[in-house]
This record gives structure tokens, sequence and C-alpha cells, in this order.
């Protein structure tokens, strides 16, 4: 049978494999796991094949992701990454058993949802160690953890927070013995345990692997790591992973020679920006079905050499495919390796095929 196009096509063995690839890794450096399902929207094939290499938890931002892991009977505690908005607490008590939270306001609300429940939901404070996203100022941390102690409903299990997202801060020894010594602070302070201290994500491993990581770090949340097999520093290949889990195809619709020049004064393009194009003379061009709509098209990769990408518009593709290694004509299929947010574009996509290949 032949897939429609647009199309993500998911390889939930693969995924699998590089899961327990990084279980192994982790669980021998005494780390927690909890993978990321966020990027595919917590497609079920997916989070499944995460399962099956035996997670400590599964996390995502969306209380709609988590409630599907839950519906598809997947007995793991569900991570709620995003700070939780207030306007949907009661969601929370009842499709996360985790969440990550820097507001005392937030936790009074979680205290009085999770009571009214009859549940016990489970905390995470998140401290901000300089990547200026989410997480309190360290030297505030130790206040807002004796304020939510003496909450009921809510058990501050343990801190965290976050790097290498909004700011680009790399992991380090220096910002991780900061996590460290508030998490002593606070406990000290407040007489909790604060057990779990979580790390931060997939930039995290190369510190883990240099073996300069605090023994204290005890869990990690792993997302484009385990499902692209990259190294996110630098987009590398990670040690003992694929980085064919994920395929977007897109069918040609158009192919025409053209110049490598736009003809004309111009402007701004339909994004309000201003593009630079290199003079090649006339090549020869295709145009996909796929747009800046179903993915982020600097994040495609094509599978072939000498297939060029020069960019997209809201519905369209544009290829230079002069040197494609066969003749490319309406109707091909071109495949890409997508990067992370390519793959996040098109899981999100409703106009992009999911299909699941088992191999």
């Amino acid at each position: 049978m032949r897939f429609r196009t647009p199309r993500l096509e998911i390889y939930p063995a693969r995924i699998a494999a590089n899961a327990r690839s990084l279980m192994s890794y982790c669980s021998d450096a005494g780390v927690q796991v909890a993978f990321v399902t966020k990027v595919v929207c917590a497609h079920r094939s997916v989070a499944r094949a995460l399962y099956s290499a035996g997670p400590d938890m599964l996390a995502d931002s969306r209380i709609a992701n988590l409630r599907s892991i839950g519906e598809a009977g997947i007995a793991l505690p569900r991570l709620l990454l995003r700070l939780p908005s207030r306007s949907e607490i009661e969601d929370v008590v009842r499709d996360a058993e985790i969440s990550l939270n820097s507001s005392l306001a937030t936790l009074k609300s979680l205290s009085e949802a999770a009571l009214a429940r009859k549940v016990k939901h489970q905390v995470i404070v998140m401290v901000d160690v300089g990547d200026l996203r989410e997480g309190v100022w360290p030297d505030e941390a130790p206040a807002l953890v004796m304020a939510a102690a003496g909450l009921k409903g809510i058990e501050i299990i343990g801190m965290g927070c976050n790097l290498a997202c909004y700011g680009g801060v790399v992991p380090s020894e220096a910002n991780m013995r900061t996590l460290v010594e508030v998490r002593d602070l606070c406990r000290r302070k407040s007489g909790l345990e604060l057990g779990l201290l979580s790390g931060g994500n997939s930039a995290n491993l190369p510190l883990l692997a240099s073996g300069r990581m605090p023994k204290e770090i005890n869990h990690l949340r792993l997302g484009e790591s385990v499902l692209l097999g990259r190294n996110v520093l630098d987009r590398s290949p990670w040690p003992g992973t694929r980085q064919d889990a994920f395929r977007i195809v897109a069918e040609v619709i158009e192919t025409v020679r053209k110049p490598s020049v736009p003809i004309g004064e111009r402007g701004q393009d339909a994004f309000g920006g201003y593009q630079e194009f290199e003079d090649r003379g006339i090549r020869k061009r295709a145009i996909c079905a796929i747009g800046r709509q179903d993915a982020v098209v600097d994040g495609l990769e094509p599978e072939s050499k000498g297939i060029r990408v020069l960019g997209g518009s809201s519905d369209h593709l544009l290829l230079d495919v002069e040197d494609a290694p066969w003749d490319v004509e309406v109707g091909d299929e071109i495949a890409f390796a997508p990067g992370y947010g390519a793959l996040l574009a098109a899981s999100t996509s409703p106009y992009v095929t999911k299909a699941v290949i088992e191999d």
C-alpha cells in the first residue's frame, strides 16, 4: 500500500533500539530516565517503543499528550515538563503524577486540586542556573521549598534545572554543582529529602559521558537524543544510536528548468524576510507538496545526495534537483531526514500523514 504524502514515517523498532541503548548507559551511571514524547505529540507507537526500554517515567509538555499516554494503558509515572497553567490545574493532577514547578501560587492550586481528587501530586522545584528560562533564582529556592513543604496534597520530591534551550547555556560541572548546592541548602532548611535531582535534558549526556557530572545528579529528561540519535550540542550522532528512526517524504508536483535568481525588483517574502540567492545559472528545480505549515524547511536534509533545499513557502518546498541521482519527475517521492524542528512541526501538522513502518 502506498501512503499519502506528505508523510512522516515512524520506525518504532529503531526508536526502541535507541531507547535501550540510552537506558543501559544511564542506568550504569545511576541516573533515572524520563523519555520525552513532546516532539512527536506522544504518538502512541513512539510512546510504546520508549516504554519497552524500561524508563522510569515518560514526560511531555502538553496535558493532552500525557492523557493520551494514560489512555494507551502505559503504566508509568507521567511528568509534565511545562510549568502548569492555573487554568489547567485540575487536568494536571488527573493526567500527570509529577510536574515541574517554580511558583508558590501554582503549588497552592495544585495542593487544592490534589486534595479534591484525594491524590498526592509530586513536584520537582525548578531552579534557574543560567539559561534564563523557567526556574526560581538559586537564592529564592529555599523560601519556596519551605513554604511548599507545608502544603497538603503535594509532595516535593526533588529539584531540577533546564539548560541549552532558551539561552543555549551548555551543562557544565559548575552549573550542575550549583543545583546540588541549592538542593543541599533547601534540604537543610526544610527537612525534606529532595532525593531526585533532575539535571536537565539530552544536552547533559556529553557531561555525563565525560565523567564530570556530579554524582548527586540522578535524573535526566531525554528527547532528541533517543528519537533522533543526536548529541544536541552539535547534532553529531550519539554513540550507540540510530539516526533514521523518522523520515519525512514529500511528493514532487512540478519540475522545470529555471534561473537560480528571481527576476525583477525584490521586497519581502511571504514571511517578512529578505532572501539572498546564489546565481548558479539555469537549474532543474522541483517543487514538493510540503511547506512551512508542515515542517521547518531548513531542518529537512535530503537523503539523496545531489538534491539541495532552496527554501519554501507555506505550502511548497523548492529543491534544486539538477544533480540528483535520477531524473526527477512529477509524482516522484523525495525523502528527508528531519531535524528536531522539522520533526516537531510534521508531528503537529494535521496535513502530514503519520505512517508507522515495522521493520
